[in-house]
């Protein structure tokens, strides 16, 4: 076979394998755009919808807070130094009257009391001595002014004599009157300060006494204060201890055996459980919302199964600081009470709860989730839903608002389906999967 022919069959075997791999391709794209179709344009995107419903549009303000009594006797610690608690009841359990409820350390004043004992002792025995020294003292005054009047007498008697003796000798017999009346002048002025001498030491040594009395009656007073009682029946309630080391914001432990109380420090309290009342702590943007008198609803923790009514019935005028850690902006807030209405066995002081004010409540309003209103060039819109993967933007005229619902005055309907996604946004991130 000559070269010509076989050059000219290849070539033609040539252009049929061409052909052959450019069908090839086109199945593979089509069947590749075909699974593409498949997989992303055909699939379609879900978008959550709820409906426009009908009901109460209901404005309230909440705040944390704590169960405590209305009324309560508080237990406090003595007025002494420095008081340690050795013996403590429980807390939370039911209690007597006359029951221990906390004891403190009397060891540091007993052996006061037994110092001043010992000193009152020791001053009795010094005022003995010192009153027997001055009774030798007086006898010792005493005999040293009889002897000088003695000798001022037998001066004036030797002085009598004068008229019958030479000039000399009675002018002798008068300087020994002179004499004779000094020395009994200086032996009274010694007896008097004698006198003033012995006062003061008696009267010091009495003040001493005195002191030391006193002493061990404030000790003794003291002893007598370090045991308290509990003056009814009730519930034990241990209250905290303020000046407890703990972590920075946390709540303060409550009092316990070995802890070092202070003058006065409230230790524990029996409340009265038949009025409780909440404490509560409001944001200062909700301070110029609520007023006296109105309702709060009340749910504690503890008691899910219930909700307390309770009247707002003090609000306070001054602000405190809610500490919240170094480097961070502190917080405003303003206490308040509310005293619940009707009470449950389960109630305990210290229970936390959470109070919800009803600021205004408007029945039979449209209402929508506040997640499902949109902005759109600045007014709200919703996206109504016309059918399967179908969307409208319609702008609507909004009314008052809540944390979880919006009230609606014009634009739709009950009933109505609405997104609460946008639509574009969900599509947008399907389409990136």
């Amino acid at each position: 076979m000559s070269k010509e022919v076989k050059s000219k069959r290849l070539g033609q075997n040539n252009g049929k394998g061409r052909i052959a791999g450019a069908a090839v391709l086109v199945l593979v794209l089509a069947g590749g755009g075909y699974a593409a179709y498949h997989f992303t344009a055909a699939k379609p995107v879900e978008v959550p919808t709820v409906a426009v419903r009908r009901g109460e549009f209901v404005l309230t303000v909440r705040a944390r807070g704590e169960i405590r009594a209305v009324h309560s006797k508080v237990l406090m610690a003595p007025q002494v130094p420095n008081p340690k608690i050795v013996r403590l009841a429980e807390s939370g359990k039911p209690i007597k009257k006359g029951d221990l409820v906390v004891e403190f350390d009397t060891a540091q004043y007993e052996n006061y009391y037994l110092n001043f004992v010992t000193n009152a002792r020791t001053v009795d025995s010094e005022i003995v001595q010192t009153k027997a020294s001055h009774k030798i003292t007086d006898e010792a005054d005493a005999m040293s002014l009889m002897t000088s009047e003695y000798d001022v007498e037998r001066a004036e008697l030797e002085a009598s004599k004068a008229e019958i003796l030479s000039e000399i000798e009675g002018a002798k017999t008068r300087i020994d009157v002179g004499l004779s009346k000094g020395a009994l002048q200086q032996v009274k002025a010694t007896v008097k300060s004698h006198d003033v001498t012995q006062r003061a030491d008696l009267g010091r040594l009495q003040s001493r006494k005195n002191k030391t009395q006193r002493d061990m009656e404030r000790v003794k007073k003291y002893l007598s204060m370090m045991i308290i009682r509990a003056p009814s029946d009730g519930i034990l309630n241990v209250l905290p201890n303020f000046r407890a080391q703990g972590n920075w914001g946390s709540t303060p432990p409550p009092f316990k055996e070995g802890d070092n109380a202070w003058t006065g420090a409230p230790i524990a309290e029996i409340p009265d459980l038949s009025e409780m009342r909440i404490e509560l702590k409001f944001e200062e943007v909700d301070r110029g919302k609520i007023q006296l008198g109105q309702t709060v609803k009340v749910r504690v923790d503890a008691i899910q199964d219930k909700e307390f009514d309770a009247e707002l019935d003090w609000i306070s005028p001054i602000a405190s600081l809610n500490f919240r850690g170094f480097g961070t902006a502190n917080e405003k807030q303003f206490p308040a009470r509310a005293t619940l209405k009707q009470t449950d066995p389960r109630l305990r002081p210290g229970m936390s709860a959470t109070g919800v004010v009803l600021l205004e409540s408007q029945p039979n309003v449209l209402l929508i989730p506040a997640k499902a209103s949109f902005l759109q060039g600045g007014k709200p819109h919703v996206w109504i839903q016309k059918g399967a993967g179908a969307w409208e933007a319609r702008p609507i005229e909004v009314g008052k608002r809540n944390d979880n619902d919006i009230m609606v005055l014009k634009g739709l309907r009950e009933g109505e389906r609405i997104a609460l996604d946008n639509p574009a946004e969900v599509a947008k991130r399907a389409r990136k999967l």
